[in-house]
């Protein structure tokens, strides 16, 4: 049953402020556009600030400052933050414990914290260690020496390959593969001889990684996501990869091998990132940009290649002029050749 609320305890649990009546109950979210007097909502987006006028939610969760159209509201300097919590208090609910399910498969030296919830169908190899309150759901696969911190939660079909070590917190979403084999191959002449890839993946704590992301396992010693990264569905991280803490990696990226992303690096839908180079710390890359080398400093870029974001934005706005530009460019070249052979004649 969802949770009822007065204003005033969801403002103490955001750290905000109530402006109008604090006794006011709510028991969920809703949009602005669709919120009924039961419902809290948020303004985020100041562009959406009319819609609090005529919103009939029993609350608003909107910045200090704003136009209120006499609405009781809570303010907060981060309403989308809040919404986020919101969200959790009211519809989030703490994991049954439910115990090992008969019909998983379990090695006998596996060791499971207190807690741990493993759904039939999931298997789970031998020496693993698994903290306590985790969940493996079904189908998921963990490989043998597979170490995995508190409350981490491994989604169906996901599968953990050998030695890996996954941190506390985290949450591997469906069909997610860590640990697949680096892309490595040596030439022997007339074909390729397979390279063996015997290091392991690391995720730190606080790593969510998204369904049907594969993060390759390192040659020899370590791919490593730190902690609070967050990657999207359909990632690719190649092999001896370095992804720095609370990064943002867009679905469709992919990452070549040795790469080493720096700390709060965002890294936009199908962007493209070549091996053995360097981006630094809070840096933001465009979506479907290519990053042929390293990038030294923060910025914000776009393109392919990469180049300033600014800078990227001025090309962008000549190139639907380029073919008028080219015919005057023809019409010209036509002028000064016709001047040209008057000059030769005279």
């Amino acid at each position: 049953m969802t949770p009822t609320r007065t204003r005033r305890e969801l403002a103490e649990y955001l750290g905000g402020k109530v402006i109008g009546d604090e006794t006011v109950a709510v028991n969920g979210l809703a949009p602005l556009e669709n919120a009924g007097p039961d419902k809290i909502t948020f303004l985020a987006n100041p562009k959406y600030a009319a819609k609090v006028a005529t919103t009939g939610a029993g609350g608003v969760l909107m910045a200090p400052g704003g136009e209120r159209y006499g609405r009781s509201v809570i303010e907060l300097a981060n309403p989308y933050l809040g919404f986020a919590k919101l969200l959790t208090l009211f519809y989030t609910a703490p994991h049954p414990d439910l115990g090992v399910s008969p019909q998983a498969c379990v090695a006998a030296d596996a060791r499971l914290g207190e807690g741990v919830s493993v759904y039939p169908g999931a298997s789970i190899g031998s020496g693993v260690v698994i903290g306590s309150r985790c969940v493996v759901h079904p189908g998921a696969v963990i490989y043998a020496g597979v170490t995995i911190g508190n409350d981490t939660v491994i989604h169906a079909n996901a599968v953990i390959r050998e030695r890996c070590r996954i941190g506390s917190r985290c949450i591997i979403q469906p069909g997610a593969v860590i640990g697949s084999d680096g892309f490595g191959y040596a030439p022997d002449g007339t074909g390729y001889y397979r390279i063996p890839q015997i290091g392991i993946v690391v995720l730190e704590d606080d790593v969510e990684i998204g369904a049907n992301t594969t993060i390759d396992r390192a040659a020899l010693e370590t791919t490593l996501v730190r902690r609070g990264t967050k990657l999207d569905n359909l990632v690719q991280v190649a092999h001896n990869c370095q992804i720095g803490e609370d990064c943002m990696i867009v679905s469709q990226v992919g990452i070549s091998g040795s790469a080493k992303i720096g700390n709060h690096v965002t890294l936009g839908g199908q962007v493209g990132v070549a091996g053995h180079l360097s981006i630094a710390d809070d840096t933001m890359i465009g979506a479907q940009s290519g990053v042929p080398g390293t990038i030294p400093a923060s910025g914000i870029f776009s393109g392919s290649p990469v180049m300033p974001h600014k800078e990227w934005l001025r090309a962008m706005a000549v190139v639907p002029k380029l073919p008028e530009l080219k015919k005057r460019i023809t019409e010209l070249e036509k002028k000064i050749a016709g001047r040209e052979t008057i000059t030769e004649k005279e």
